[in-house]
């Protein structure tokens, strides 16, 4: 019987990673000025972080049950190729999603705060979430950030998996002139 993976070694195996929206890429609080337009606040640090994963061939994707044109335009700004909203069931884009991109589920990561999130959770290969998830989630994920979500959890989990990786101190050396 061999032991269970660690998450470095999950996330090692990352070839695609899927971030919800809500709770993950923003604080999760909903702002709605007088007119009713939402408003989200995103970290500048998780978007650089995903578009480091983008620099370093791992695909990157969203995946969320709001739809919102904010949304569309960083998912954009990031270069997130894959962006699915307005989702009520997220293993079945999940799933539809892994399949054409022909990447087994257990090359996938995924970053959810809630309970939408835990039938992707459960099935790929690196579950992450923010400090802040819903209790169910940190119990579920294979690696827990110290930030909240939109406060750099995003960026932490990026971090982690390039390090895991071994593609961190390159991309590093690069933003550093070298």
């Amino acid at each position: 019987m061999s032991a269970a993976l660690t998450a470095a070694e999950r996330a090692s195996r990352v070839k695609l990673m899927i971030f919800d929206v809500d709770g993950v890429l923003t604080d999760g609080g909903l702002l709605f000025t007088a007119a009713g337009d939402a408003m989200k606040s995103f970290n500048s640090l998780d978007g650089h972080g995903v578009k480091l994963l983008g620099e370093a061939g791992i695909a990157t994707a969203i995946i969320t049950g709001r739809n919102s044109e904010i949304v569309a335009a960083r998912a954009k700004e990031m270069k997130i190729a894959h962006l699915f909203q307005g989702v009520e069931n997220k293993l079945a884009v999940f799933a539809e999603l892994t399949a054409s991109l022909d990447i087994g589920a257990d090359a996938c990561g995924y970053m959810g705060d809630d309970w939408p999130d835990l039938p992707v959770l459960l099935r790929c290969g690196f579950a992450a979430a923010p400090a802040n998830a819903h209790p169910e989630v940190i119990a579920r994920a294979h690696w827990v950030a110290e930030a909240r979500g939109g406060h750099g959890a995003v960026r932490e989990v990026c971090d982690a998996i390039l390090r895991a990786q071994r593609r961190y101190d390159a991309l590093l050396a690069a933003a550093c002139g070298a």
